[in-house]
């Protein structure tokens, strides 16, 4: 299972042993780790990326979903659904992108108090003993939740509710008087502008999520190609499911241009 991780540390150090212990890991095979981060909490709330892990081959398509959860990890503790509302279309944003939920940010925004670091990972596991295991070892408390791409039901509820909006007010037009009718369709016009742009974002983040996509099979396959037995059979297994749920979310965003 896709997972997004964080791992909160007291000390430097610690993280960064945190951080190499998940690369350990993941020549291992226990799990496959796609982009980590090593980021400190300042004393003024917002967060430092303390190192980077620029020589993972997704490194340029994992910084965009962890920087996403970096910048909301600097924003508001208490985020709760409803606050995620109220805090504007960049924390909204990033929740798609990160694909995590306000609970998760939550909790860990909590523990992640000033002068703390964490270890931030987007993997694939599929038992939670190898990582817990190797954290609780180095002092570090784990949270994680499932990157169950989630994006493409958002913004096709979003779109389904301009469709319907629209459809309404074609309905009450028709029954309109004449005065009324050009107020209806400046409110008509208005509505389509932002139906496009929801259906321009929706193929544009159906291209990002295709180039992570093939970046993270690329890597597995990588993997496979050195690998035997069982590990192989378990990478084969990830490389197929992460293709189901690609070709799951792809249908759905494609739908939206309908």
């Amino acid at each position: 299972m896709e997972r997004m991780l964080a791992v909160v540390f007291s000390d430097e150090s610690k993280a960064y042993e945190g951080s190499r212990a998940l690369n350990q890991l993941d020549d291992e095979g226990s799990v496959a780790v796609y982009a980590t981060q090593v980021i400190q909490k300042n004393a003024d709330g917002k967060i430092s990326v303390k190192k980077t892990d620029d020589d993972f081959p997704i490194g340029t398509v994992g910084g965009m979903w962890l920087g996403s959860l970096i910048g909301l990890l600097g924003g508001p503790v208490g985020l709760g659904v409803g606050t995620i509302a109220g805090t504007g279309a960049g924390a909204i944003r990033d929740l798609y992108v990160a694909d995590v939920n306000a609970d998760f940010v939550d909790e860990v925004s909590k523990a992640l108090t000033p002068g703390k670091f964490a270890v931030v990972a987007n993997v694939n596991e599929e038992w939670v003993t190898p990582v817990d295991t190797r954290m609780e070892a180095l002092g570090g408390v784990v949270y994680r939740t499932a990157r169950d791409h989630f994006e493409a039901d958002e913004r096709s509820r979003e779109v389904a509710s301009l469709k319907n909006e629209i459809a309404q007010l074609k309905a009450e037009q028709a029954q309109a008087r004449a005065d009324r009718k050009a107020k209806l369709q400046a409110k008509l016009d208005n509505l389509n502008t932002r139906l496009q742009q929801k259906v321009a974002e929706a193929r544009q983040r159906s291209e990002q999520i295709q180039n992570e996509n093939d970046a993270k099979v690329q890597a597995l396959q990588k993997k496979a190609a050195k690998a035997q037995g069982d590990a192989k059979s378990a990478i084969e297994a990830r490389i197929a499911k992460m293709r189901e749920g690609y070709n799951q979310s792809k249908a759905k965003l494609k739908d939206l241009a309908a």
